[in-house]
């Protein structure tokens, strides 16, 4: 990833500020790493009643904070804002290019087969398309899809509750891309109200997905940062 120029190392928060009930984890000036929680937008969305965001309680404390990706209102866990228009660009870019690493927890139902090696990945490899009859809903399309790649492994099995905690890594990133790959495995998550059927939705008051780890090098000083974020369920 490209440098800005500045070889100083980042000067870190010392501890987490907590914005409302969203925490502050990492704090220079360059960057801000923050943990969402479930049910919060991170940009505001249509309507008077969907002005309270992320990015709105953030600007509170640092004015000059800059989305640079987002997750889903459900989800909760670990985004990145920047506090410059080039490292907005710089950040945004080493997403495209796939140079930030992050992984996900999620429960999902049912009891997907564990592989020997608990450090062995599979791939979910299916291609993603908007459904636009029934937008903002995407669908797997093999002709109109974008390519779409998402690793993932077993963590452990719950027999008596029919559940497995997955970990899971998008290698490409597509809106709702963790949800709809494993709904195609026939492993929906819980809680998820657009892709898992009704009983499976109704087991969990809240999407059981959390974005649990960034890794990336930091724009300024190229530093190697990994921040991780505790799984709240």
């Amino acid at each position: 990833m490209e440098s800005i120029g500045d070889s100083s190392l980042p000067e870190l928060s010392r501890e987490p500020e907590l914005i409302d009930d969203a925490l502050v984890l990492h704090a220079d000036d360059h960057l801000l790493v923050l943990n969402k929680p479930t049910g919060l937008l991170c940009v505001p969305g249509r309507g008077a009643d969907k002005q309270d965001c992320l990015s709105a309680r953030v600007r509170r404390l640092y004015p000059d904070a800059l989305v640079v990706h987002r997750l889903d209102m459900a989800t909760s866990g670990l985004c990145l804002m920047a506090r410059s228009a080039p490292v907005q660009r710089l950040l945004g870019d080493a997403f495209a290019q796939r140079q930030i690493g992050k992984r996900y927890v999620a429960v999902v139902e049912g009891l997907p087969a564990a592989a020997t090696d608990p450090e062995e990945w599979a791939v979910i490899d299916l291609p993603i398309a908007a459904d636009w009859p029934n937008r903002p809903l995407r669908v797997i399309d093999v002709e109109r899809g974008k390519p779409s790649q998402t690793r993932w492994r077993v963590l452990s099995h719950d027999t008596v509750a029919n559940t497995t905690r997955v970990e899971l890594e998008p290698l490409t990133g597509r809106s709702h891309q963790l949800r709809l790959h494993l709904r195609s495995l026939g492993h929906p998550i819980l809680g998820d109200a657009w892709y898992a059927p009704p009983e499976v939705h109704a087991r969990s008051g809240r999407l059981l997905l959390h974005a649990s780890e960034l890794r990336f090098a930091h724009p300024a000083t190229g530093q190697a940062l990994t921040f991780a974020s505790a799984v709240p369920f």
